[in-house]
C-alpha cells in the first residue's frame, strides 16, 4: 500500500483509476482543472494505458467519453458546473440512450462563486436530465464515489454524475492506495440503431426504460448505508432533525459534535437523486421539523415536498445564495433552536479565523492582470484607438480588461463574438454606425468562437475581433491549446494555427501583432477600422500574439528593461488608472508614482504609455 496526501481532485482521479477507467476527457475549468492532470500522473507512474485528452470544449469531451462507454469501455469526463451547460445537449440524449460500459461525469460546483459566472447547482441539472447524482463531502468520499458511480453506471447502463463542490475539490486528505492495474476490456460496439440512433418514437420508449432505471436506482440508494444513512433511534420522536449532503454535511457534523448535540438526528444524503424515498420518509416521519442543508439550491427540499415541516431556503431560514460556511450553518441552526424554544448553542461558532483576519487590517485589492501580461498592453491600445467603441469580451483572465475600461460585456464562452454581431445589427437597424471591438482568448476561440464567427461573417456583421493569443489556457492552470500542438500528456499533437481556422470562417483581414509594441498595434487598429468601414470590407481579425508571462517566463520578456520614474511625473495617474500595472503605485513619501521592483516584470511596455516621458529606463540598467 502507498500513502499520499491527495488534493480532492486527485482523489477523484485515483478513484476513477481504481475503477478501471480506460478513457478520460476534459475541458479545464476551475474548480475541476486538476482532475485530468492527476489522472495523467497516475497513468504515467503506474504505466497504465488509459487514453487521456484535453478536448476543445465540454460537449466534445462528453461525446468522446460516451462513444467509449457505448463500445463497452469504462470512461469518464470532467468539467466545471457551467461547462455542463455546454455539454447539456449531449447529456440529455446520452441518459435516454444509456451505456454499455460505465460512464462517470464529474461536474465540479462553485458555491460562492469564487471563479464562475453562476452558483448553479449540478444536482438540478441532473434532475432535469434524469441522471443519478452523487454528492461527496470529503476527498476520500469523492474517491469512493468515483468507483461506486462507475460500478452502478455499468450495472444499470446509465451515466452517473459526481458533483464535488469547490471545498471538496481543493481540500487535501491522506489516502492509502494500492497498485493500479490496466482494465483489459476491449472495445466492441454492437450496432443497434433503435437505441444509438433512436428516432422520436423510439426515444419515447427509451424514456420509459429510463424511468424504470431511476426507480430501481432510488431503491438502491436507500440501501447504500455508507453513502445515505441516519442515526435515528428506533421508536423515538424528535422535535428537530437535520438532512444534509456534500460539504454542509461535513460542517454540521463538526458543529453538532463541538456543541455536544448528538441527540439531534442527522440524515446524510450523499446520493440525493433519485431520492432514496424509503430512507427519507423514515426520517421525516420521526421528526416534527427538519432543517435541510444543501449547496447551492433546493433540490432536496424540492424532492421532499413537505414545505410545512421543512426549514430551508424556501422558508427563509437558510440563505438563498453563497456558500454554507460553518459559521453560516451555525447561525442558521441556532436561530431555529431559539424559534422552536429548544436549547440554543453555547459557543460562538467558527468565527475565530474571520475575526483574526479582520483585525489585521489588510488592504482589499481587486484582481488584476499579472505584471508583464500582454493582455494589458492589448487593452490599453484597444481603448486608446477606439475609445467610443462597445467592448464585448469573454471568459478568461482577460475578463480583467474590465479594470482597464476595455470590457463592457461578458456573458459566456464565445459570446464576445456573438454579442459583437448582435450589437452591430441592433445599431445598424437604427442607422447608427456604432464601433464594436470584441476580445477573446485563443483557448476560448477554439472552444466556442468559430460558430459565432461563421454566423457573423455569413450575416455581414462589421466589427474588430482581437484574439488575445498568449499561447496557453492561462486562467485554469496553463493547459495547452490546439494552436501549440501539445496534447494533455505532453506528447506531440497536430498544431492547428489560429490563422487557418479564422480564414476557414471566411475572414479576409487577418493580421498578427505583438501587443508589447503598442504603436504597431495602434496602427493596425486604425487599418482594421478602415477595413470594417469599407464597402468591400467586413470583420477584421487581429491576433495579438505574445507568450503568457507566467507560462513562458523566458520567452515572454526576452530583454529585461528595468524602469524607474523621474521627478517629471505630474501624477496624472494615466499609468495607474488606464494601464493598471500592479508594479506601479502611488508612493506617499515621494508624492508621486513609483515602481515596486519586486513586482516589476521588466517588460518595458510602460515606457510607451507615459505622456510626460517620466517613466524611463533605469540608470542602473
Amino acid at each position: 500500500m502507498k500513502q499520499e496526501i491527495f488534493l480532492g481532485n486527485g482523489a477523484i482521479a485515483l478513484g476513477l483509476m481504481e475503477a478501471g477507467c480506460q478513457v478520460m476527457t476534459s475541458y479545464p475549468g476551475t474548480p475541476s482543472s486538476e482532475i485530468l492532470p492527476e489522472v495523467i500522473r497516475l497513468v504515467e507512474s503506474e504505466n497504465l494505458n488509459t487514453y487521456v485528452e484535453w478536448s476543445t470544449n465540454e460537449k466534445v469531451a462528453l461525446d468522446n467519453a460516451f462513444a467509449a462507454a457505448i463500445s463497452g469501455k469504462r470512461a469518464a469526463c470532467c468539467m466545471k458546473q457551467v461547462g455542463l451547460n455546454v455539454a447539456a445537449d449531449s447529456l440529455m440524449s446520452a441518459v435516454y440512450m444509456g451505456t454499455v460500459g460505465g460512464l462517470v461525469i464529474i461536474s465540479c460546483d462553485d458555491p460562492g462563486p469564487h471563479s464562475s459566472q453562476t452558483e448553479q447547482d449540478t444536482r438540478f441539472m441532473a434532475r432535469l436530465a434524469k441522471i443519478p447524482v452523487l454528492d461527496p463531502a470529503t476527498p476520500e468520499e469523492a474517491r469512493k464515489m468515483a468507483g461506486l458511480a462507475m460500478e452502478l453506471s455499468e450495472e444499470f447502463r446509465i451515466p452517473f454524475i459526481i458533483r464535488p463542490a469547490i471545498r471538496v475539490c481543493h481540500a487535501r486528505q491522506d489516502l492509502a492506495w494500492d497498485k493500479l492495474m490496466n482494465n483489459p476490456k476491449k472495445a466492441s460496439f454492437e450496432k443497434d440503431p433503435g437505441r444509438w440512433a433512436a428516432t422520436p418514437r423510439f426515444r419515447f420508449i427509451l424514456h420509459g426504460e429510463l424511468n424504470k432505471k431511476l426507480e430501481a436506482i432510488g431503491e438502491r440508494f436507500s440501501d447504500l448505508s455508507d453513502i445515505n444513512y441516519h442515526n435515528l433511534e428506533e421508536g423515538k420522536r424528535y422535535p428537530l432533525g437535520i438532512i444534509a449532503g456534500g460539504v454542509p454535511f461535513a460542517a454540521i457534523q463538526d458543529i453538532l459534535a463541538d456543541e455536544k448535540r448528538d441527540h439531534i438526528p442527522l440524515l446524510k444524503l450523499g446520493a440525493p437523486y433519485p431520492l432514496p424515498k424509503r430512507l427519507t420518509d423514515e426520517f421525516m416521519e420521526a421528526c416534527d421539523k427538519v432543517l435541510v442543508l444543501e449547496e447551492t439550491d433546493t433540490l432536496i427540499e424540492y424532492l421532499l415536498g413537505d414545505n410545512q415541516k421543512i426549514f430551508g431556503r424556501i422558508s427563509g431560514h437558510v440563505p438563498s445564495e453563497g456558500e454554507l460556511l460553518p459559521q453560516v450553518i451555525f447561525d442558521c441552526l441556532n436561530k431555529i433552536l431559539v424559534e422552536l424554544k429548544l436549547e440554543p448553542f453555547t459557543g460562538k461558532g467558527n468565527t475565530g479565523v474571520t475575526e483574526l483576519v479582520q483585525d489585521l487590517g489588510l488592504p482589499i485589492r481587486k484582481p488584476t492582470l499579472c505584471p508583464g501580461c500582454p493582455h494589458r498592453a492589448s487593452f490599453y491600445t484597444i481603448r486608446k484607438a477606439r475609445p467610443k467603441a462597445i467592448f464585448t469580451s469573454d471568459i478568461g483572465c482577460y475578463t480583467l480588461g474590465l479594470n482597464l475600461g476595455a470590457v463592457d460585456t461578458v456573458l459566456d464562452m464565445g459570446a464576445a463574438i456573438t454579442m459583437a454581431s448582435g450589437f452591430y445589427h441592433a445599431y445598424k437597424q437604427d442607422g447608427v454606425d456604432q464601433p464594436v471591438v470584441a476580445t477573446i482568448g485563443d483557448s476560448t476561440f477554439y472552444h466556442s468562437g468559430t460558430a459565432g464567427l461563421l454566423n457573423a461573417v455569413y450575416n455581414d456583421a462589421r466589427f474588430i475581433l482581437v484574439i488575445l493569443d498568449n499561447l496557453i489556457t492561462a486562467m485554469t492552470g496553463m493547459q495547452p491549446t490546439p494552436g501549440i500542438g501539445i496534447r494533455a500528456d505532453g506528447s506531440k499533437g497536430k498544431a492547428i494555427p489560429l490563422e487557418r481556422v479564422i480564414k476557414g470562417c471566411g475572414i479576409d483581414f487577418i493580421k498578427e501583432v505583438d501587443p508589447y509594441d503598442t504603436k504597431a498595434m495602434g496602427a493596425l487598429m486604425k487599418e482594421a477600422t478602415q477595413h470594417v468601414a469599407s464597402p468591400d470590407g467586413g470583420i477584421a481579425v487581429i491576433i495579438a500574439r505574445h507568450p503568457c508571462a507566467i507560462a513562458y517566463r523566458g520567452e515572454a520578456v526576452p530583454e529585461r528593461i528595468p524602469v524607474e520614474i523621474t521627478d517629471d511625473c505630474t501624477e496624472c495617474n494615466l499609468c495607474l488608472d488606464r494601464f493598471e500595472c500592479p508594479a506601479l503605485y502611488h508612493d506617499e513619501t515621494l508624492g508621486r508614482t513609483s515602481v515596486d521592483q519586486a513586482l516589476c516584470a521588466q517588460c518595458g511596455v510602460c515606457l510607451q504609455i507615459c505622456p510626460e516621458g517620466a517613466i524611463v529606463r533605469s540608470a542602473e540598467a
